[in-house]
């Protein structure tokens, strides 16, 4: 990125900045970043989308992430574009598992998906969303798939029972036992012989 490019993105900044509903404004890795109050972000999607400074008029995406550890363990990101300034600008608003997000379909329409599939794998809620139900998992599926601590086995496996002619729904079961591994280095061995080795430790002691 030029100086020149670099000096822009951090004018505009200060630009967004002063918007309603803004927290912070900041530059990292030549990408703009704005952290927003989740309460206030239909208004700041608006100003991004209508101020002669920003048009940011096209909506990327919308997603999601999850930090279990922190209190509001959620980030909904928004990512803009303007075309006419050929910049893209990244916005943050943070919640829980408890609190709805305003939903930005009516500054945005094309967020309508975005925002069903951060539902369905996060979880997140969406207030004033027009048909907020899930979009990638299953009818009846339980839980959200993208959150940290969703096994990574899941609870149910879907399978095809050729006698009763039907997908069928079990829980999961592991073929395999869980077994402890030896992460010794393996030109040094282990300290035990594993069955069936014996035969060959024998020889290799003559």
């Amino acid at each position: 990125m030029t100086a020149e490019a670099h000096t822009a993105l951090h004018q505009l900044g200060e630009h967004i900045a002063r918007a309603k509903g803004v927290i912070a404004c900041h530059v990292v890795y030549g990408e703009l970043n704005v952290v927003a109050e989740a309460a206030a972000i239909e208004a700041v999607m608006k100003f991004l989308r209508d101020d002669e400074g920003c048009r940011f008029v096209s909506i990327i995406d919308v997603c999601g992430v999850d930090y279990p550890t922190r209190e509001q363990r959620f980030d909904v990101v928004y990512h803009l574009l303007s075309p006419s300034k050929n910049l893209r600008v990244r916005v943050k608003v943070m919640t829980d598992e408890n609190t709805p997000v305003p939903s930005i379909c009516g500054v945005f329409p094309g967020a309508n998906w975005f925002e069903r599939e951060a539902y369905d794998l996060y979880g997140i809620l969406f207030t004033g969303h027009p048909e907020l139900r899930r979009l990638l998992t299953d009818y009846g599926f339980e839980g959200h798939p993208l959150r940290k601590d969703f096994p990574l086995t899941g609870f149910v496996e879907v399978r095809w029972d050729d006698e009763v002619k039907r997908v069928v729904y079990e829980p999961v079961r592991l073929a395999q036992e869980f077994r402890n591994f030896d992460f010794l280095s393996p030109w040094e061995g282990t300290d035990y012989t594993l069955p069936g080795d014996e035969k060959a430790n024998a020889e290799a002691k003559k």
